[in-house]
């Protein structure tokens, strides 16, 4: 105890608590985990490739070592048991591919599967093929596949992999090309944008529903009759509650945005605001006044109200001669990135929301926000929280095409994944298509021409 006694425990309590904690799990056979590049295992990895390729398969000559092993990106994962002993082993890389750039776009492969002798009844491979496959996701990576024997593809196939057909035979052996079926790009649109057409469909009843002829599927809508855009945005409930200055920034950040993809210059802002206390309401207010400085846009009014959940939303009013549309592209045209690369992840946001604009000078950040005014693009949107690739969808549907991106040109932060970056909401970025690239984009923003809009009613995103 305190006093510096031993504490005895009967032989009674101890099995009293071993009914009511239960007995203690067996040890696992064994444990998987990503090497180092010096660490000693990958020696064991190596020589059971050999042993297994070389040796007793003759895939392949006198080594089964490639550039694939000196790739600094390329991961190992192997099964060690209780006594240190490699069991198994896989690597995944950035697949390389003829034509294919240096730089990471997404697409990775997993290769070198083996697991040593005595040990194919143990669940080894299936655990080393399902870590695999998890830690591509955690990676961020678009398209994750395999090359595999075919006595091997029914492995796969049961725990989830798609069969894409015959792949080049190796040594008089077939193989096949397997699929982890990734689909963040899909995941983010679906929980994003897909029910918006069949939710607001009443909407559209009315004459001017959903905004005037030509304009449906904008990021803001002109007032028939004036000069003015309207944007409105909501910030999720839960950010509100855990990041209440972020949220106060973003409602300004994403209503500015969608006012900069039409060309219209902002005159001012409506907030409404719900927070359960006053000091929270005070933390959201001075997020969303910090901003307004910052941009240089007054906040006009709103509605505000305590003691209920955190809710905000921001409604932002600007003026142009002639709104960019969105749905102005037609096939044919150039689809232009442009985005702020600047910043780095928001914390407690990592890979969900770049941050790009909160250390933005002012000048730096009403230049932005009048760029496409300036530019005149044929149409344009801002990237929304479907991702990139989800909003070239939306810009090709409100135009009627469909679209191709060529990943390996999107201009990218160093600090972010392809899979995160094609997804996330990037700060500020715009998709712009017309005729030919956008041109005249200032630094410190970066622009290239990325994609275009095809006849094919669809979205491809294409590795060039």
């Amino acid at each position: 105890m305190l006093d510096g006694g031993a504490i005895r425990v009967s032989p009674r309590a101890t099995a009293s608590l071993s009914i009511l904690a239960g007995a203690p799990p067996p040890p696992p056979a064994f444990l998987i985990t990503a090497l180092d590049p010096g660490d000693a295992r990958l020696r064991d990895y190596h020589r059971l490739r050999h042993t297994e390729f070389v040796e007793r398969q003759g895939l392949f000559a006198r080594t089964d070592r490639d550039g694939i092993d000196a790739d600094p990106r390329t991961v190992v994962l192997v099964a060690v048991a209780p006594d240190g002993a490699v069991l198994g082993g896989v690597r995944l890389a950035p697949y390389r591919g003829d034509g294919l750039p240096d730089t990471d776009i997404g697409w990775w492969a997993g290769s070198r599967l083996v697991v040593a002798s005595g040990h194919e009844v143990a669940g080894v491979g299936t655990a080393l093929v399902r870590a695999a496959c998890a830690h591509a996701e955690r990676l961020g990576v678009l398209r994750f596949e395999a090359t595999v024997q075919d006595r091997y593809a029914r492995l796969f196939r049961g725990i989830g992999w798609t069969d894409h057909g015959p792949a080049p035979v190796l040594a008089g052996r077939p193989h096949r090309l397997m699929r982890w079926p990734l689909d963040p790009v899909q995941r983010v649109v679906e929980a994003t944008k897909a029910v918006l057409a069949s939710a607001l469909a009443p909407f559209a009843e009315q004459r001017d529903g959903l905004g005037p002829s030509g304009f449906r599927g904008d990021d803001g809508v002109p007032i028939p009759g004036t000069g003015v855009v309207a944007a409105c945005d909501a910030i999720l409930p839960s950010m509100v509650e855990r990041d209440p200055e972020w949220a106060g920034w973003c409602s300004v950040l994403v209503n500015l945005n969608d006012l900069t993809a039409m060309g219209a210059l902002p005159v001012g802002l409506l907030d409404a605001v719900g927070a359960p206390t006053a000091a929270h309401l005070h933390r959201v207010i001075r997020g969303i006044a910090d901003a307004a400085r910052a941009w240089d846009v007054p906040v006009l009014g709103g509605h505000t109200q305590l003691g209920v959940p955190s809710a905000l939303s921001v409604t932002a009013v600007g003026t142009a001669r002639e709104p960019i549309r969105a749905g102005a592209g037609l096939v044919g045209d150039t689809v232009t990135v442009i985005a702020d690369l600047g910043g780095g992840w928001r914390p407690g946001y990592h890979e969900r929301q770049w941050d790009s604009t909160g250390h933005r000078g002012a000048d730096e950040l009403r230049r932005a926000s009048g760029l496409l005014a300036d530019l005149r693009p044929a149409a344009a949107k801002d990237v929304s929280m479907a991702g990139l690739v989800g909003t070239l969808g939306m810009l090709a549907e409100a135009s009627g095409t469909g679209a191709e991106l060529d990943i390996a040109t999107v201009p990218r932060p160093a600090g972010a994944s392809m899979g995160a970056w094609l997804t996330c909401f990037p700060g500020y970025a715009m998709l712009a298509a017309d005729r030919g690239p956008v041109r005249g984009v200032p630094a410190p923003l970066a622009a290239a021409p990325c994609g275009r809009l095809t006849a094919a009613p669809k979205s491809e995103a294409k590795r060039s």
